[in-house]
């Protein structure tokens, strides 16, 4: 809720700063003492104001009662560094091929580099964020997967799909006031690790945890049944009409539709899929009315935005 001013700002009144507060009360008082899995990714976690942003809605979450976990992943960064060490980035069946060599970079890109500097952006507002990966203390366990190419199921290296987890780790990190931000890699059963999809292991995360909402960060502005028409943009979605539209989605939606779906499937409550390109987009999203982007909830309902409300 931010107002023009006269001169073209967006600067908030006292007047108007005081009304976001008192919507935001029955929102906070909700969700208090709730788990919410958010997805970190797209945009938001390149661009510095966006950065900072994110991690500040963290602890602004935290600090009023709510118990944030951070999923994220890093596939620009991964990119970026394989280029500078030389080494080329091969996908198929829009995965990226992972050799033994490329693992390594991943692994150091995710916890080392990403997961690290979130760690610090969350951690300049107080002693709140603890990085973990999904091979500490048995928190994912892998299997690993295939992808379809030309209709043929092809290898592409170590990829996998989480096969189960194991919260406790996260939990006691929660319980002691925590903000857990998690890398997602993982071994299989034989110790083999694997480069899992972050919008599936926050899925997963989100059901293992019984939080209270699952949400995605992405580059629009939520599911467009039919992109680039904006008028397709849907606000509420039942799981049963999301399994009949995912064949037909674009590529990059998804990974992230499906995860909306596993998670609200398995329990949680709600699942959001919003644009991370909007500052403070997951308070506008868990602490107003009107709420940003794509809801994804149990049963059989469709919700599309209002005729005259696109941009």
């Amino acid at each position: 809720m931010t107002t023009a001013m006269n001169d073209g700002s967006t600067e908030l009144t006292p007047f108007v700063r005081a009304h976001v507060l008192a919507e935001a009360l029955p929102w906070l008082q909700k969700f208090h003492d709730k788990i919410v899995v958010v997805k970190y990714g797209g945009n938001a976690m390149i661009d510095d104001e966006l950065k900072k942003a994110f991690a500040a809605d963290m602890v602004f979450l935290r600090t009023c009662g709510l118990k944030p976990v951070v999923v994220h992943g890093g596939g620009p960064q991964i990119t970026s560094m394989l280029t500078r060490l030389g080494m080329e980035g091969e996908f198929r069946g829009g995965f990226r091929v992972t050799t033994p060599e490329v693992m390594d970079v991943v692994r150091m890109v995710l916890f080392g580099q990403v997961g690290r500097e979130l760690v610090g952006l969350i951690n300049a507002h107080g002693p709140y964020a603890v990085g973990i990966s999904g091979e500490d203390a048995g928190l994912f366990t892998a299997v690993r997967r295939t992808a379809m190419v030309d209709g043929r199921p092809t290898d592409i290296g170590l990829v996998g799909d989480v096969e189960s987890v194991d919260p406790r780790a996260v939990l006691d990190l929660i319980e002691a006031g925590r903000i857990p931000v998690v890398s997602t890699i993982a071994p299989d059963v034989d110790g083999t690790v694997h480069n899992i999809n972050a919008d599936s292991a926050a899925g997963a995360l989100a059901s293992a945890l019984e939080a209270e909402k699952l949400v995605v960060l992405t580059d629009v502005e939520g599911l467009y049944t039919d992109w680039p028409d904006r008028s397709s943009l849907v606000t509420h979605l039942g799981t049963r009409p999301l399994e009949r539209l995912l064949p037909s989605l674009e590529s990059g939606m998804v990974p992230k539709m499906e995860a909306c779906l596993r998670a609200v499937q398995g329990g949680v409550r709600a699942a959001h899929v919003i644009d991370g390109r909007v500052e403070h987009s997951v308070l506008l999203e868990i602490l107003t009315e009107g709420g940003i982007g794509t809801m994804v909830t149990e049963g059989d309902h469709e919700t599309r935005i209002p005729a005259g409300d696109h941009a």
